[in-house]
């Protein structure tokens, strides 16, 4: 008695493709399925070795030392010198010649020089560059209404 769930459906083996004795392919087929089977094999072997490389990355990464230990120094970073000691740099004092009355409306520090902006006693605007290693005064804009 067979199954009624498969009752009227014929046996697996007749289904197209479940034959185990196939026909061998044409020759210009066989060619087509080995270069296949070789960009199958070359492209497998690719994406292994860029996971090997990925992966070493990452374990390089993890077990190098840490970077904070083994820094050089930054010369141009104050405090920092080439020979890799902290030795704080000396104390500039200077002061800048200014009118009496000037107020201080901004400044702007940018390496050595320093930019004031200043509000005059006479209500003008002037612009002061300093440069406070050479205690000296490098420029003086005045702003102002061309009248």
């Amino acid at each position: 008695m067979q199954d009624r769930y498969h009752q009227g459906y014929p046996d697996r083996q007749a289904y197209p493709g479940a034959d185990p004795e196939e026909p061998p392919l044409d020759p210009a087929m066989e060619r087509v399925r080995r270069k296949m089977m070789r960009l199958l094999a070359v492209s497998i072997g690719v994406m292994l070795i860029g996971l090997m490389a990925v992966l070493a990355a990452v374990v390089y990464k993890v077990t190098r030392p840490d970077e904070t230990q083994t820094s050089l120094p930054h010369p141009e970073i104050p405090g920092q010198d080439a020979s890799g000691q902290d030795i704080p740099p000396a104390v500039i004092e200077s002061e800048v010649p200014l009118a009496a009355g000037t107020r201080l409306l901004s400044q702007s520090l940018s390496g050595d020089h320093v930019s004031l902006e200043t509000l005059l006693p006479d209500g003008g605007t002037e612009i002061v560059i300093y440069d406070f290693r050479k205690s000296r005064i490098v420029a003086r804009m005045r702003l102002g209404s061309l009248d």
